[in-house]
């Protein structure tokens, strides 16, 4: 019978290879079980993804920055019930209803910036471009509260609270308040021309048959809504920090994991701060893909159980979380 190491390689084989690849990490009970790269990093120079690579989390970065307006909050420089006004008023009135709260789960009614950008851009929206992007919208999708819709525009505002509130840029604020205590020491929110990222793996998509190097995009520089760099050595530390009191109190880590809203989403049955949960018979799943061009990426966890499953990658498809919930069966049982 094969080992579930085993099992593991064989589900994880199209990975592999000389075509861009994947980061694969286990945790049970608060140790990594498995932890392993699949295929390339850098298909130019043929360079191998290892645990130590970093891939743009995209999305899987919103669970940082609702851990950031949380720290804020546990200082007192913040409430979540503040109006997003009060640290950002160059917002038009439609704004006047929305509270961090809001932003936090998904029920402000922001117009999403990708919709009123300009069709054509030179270089990349910054999160004060987005702002300037926004300023112009006196409107919503709906009132404050009343309904969810997935927000980037939310978290690329949150950023910029944190930046107001702690007097801090948000790559610093997330360096000083989170990484480094972690030692998630490589870890960072990219700002071209600025930031470096160490072990970095680069995003591809598959046109016309041939993997082509697509890093980046227009809206690749933002940093609330998915801009941090990380590799699966420093998300088992960040993993390890969710599970007991060393950044957030537990108060906090509740907030972080209640279902706040219902969702329209598959395998969501509400949005907490930064985190979808879906009920499980192994317990709550908390859990959050990310996508952007060239990278998917997911994180599972079932914190009754003790499992987290993380897998990044560096390709435009496919999409990871049916085989994460495939791995993770392998260490829960079935209907994980």
């Amino acid at each position: 019978m094969r080992s579930t190491a085993e099992r593991v390689d064989s589900m994880m084989a199209d990975y592999a290879g000389d075509g861009p690849g994947a980061a694969l990490l286990v945790v049970r009970d608060g140790k990594p079980v498995l932890r392993k790269g699949y295929g390339l990093a850098d298909l130019e120079a043929q360079v191998a993804v290892t645990p130590a690579t970093r891939f743009r989390l995209a999305s899987v970065s919103k669970q940082f920055t609702a851990t950031a307006i949380l720290l804020l909050a546990q200082d007192d420089a913040l409430s979540l019930d503040d109006p997003v006004r009060k640290w950002l008023p160059s917002l038009p009135p439609a704004a006047d209803g929305i509270t961090l709260h809001h932003l936090l789960t998904h029920t402000s009614g922001l117009i999403d910036y990708e919709d009123v950008m300009p069709e054509a851009i030179a270089g990349q929206l910054s999160d004060a471009d987005v702002l300037r992007l926004l300023e112009g919208q006196d409107r919503l999708y709906f009132a404050p509260g009343s309904a969810y819709r997935y927000s980037n525009s939310a978290y690329v505002l949150l950023g910029l609270v944190v930046a107001r509130a702690s007097g801090r840029d948000f790559p610093a604020f997330l360096r000083e308040r989170i990484f480094l205590p972690l030692g998630m020491d490589g870890a960072v929110a990219f700002v071209d021309g600025r930031s470096t990222v160490a072990n970095r793996a680069y995003g591809y998509s598959l046109v016309d048959g041939r993997w082509t190097r697509t890093d980046q995009s227009p809206t690749s520089a933002t940093l609330g809504d998915g801009g941090i760099y990380a590799s699966i050595d420093e998300l088992a530390k960040w993993d390890a920090a969710l599970r007991d009191g060393r950044l957030l109190s537990e108060a906090s880590r509740t907030l972080a994991s209640t279902a706040h809203t219902a969702t329209d989403e598959a395998d969501v049955d509400g949005y907490g701060y930064g985190w979808r949960l879906h009920a499980t018979r192994h317990g709550p799943l908390l859990w959050h893909s990310g996508e952007t061009i060239g990278f998917r990426n997911v994180i599972l966890r079932w914190p009754d159980a003790g499992l987290t499953v993380v897998l990044l990658s560096n390709r435009n498809d496919p999409e990871p979380y049916a085989l994460a919930r495939r791995i993770a069966a392998l260490y829960l049982g079935p209907e994980s």
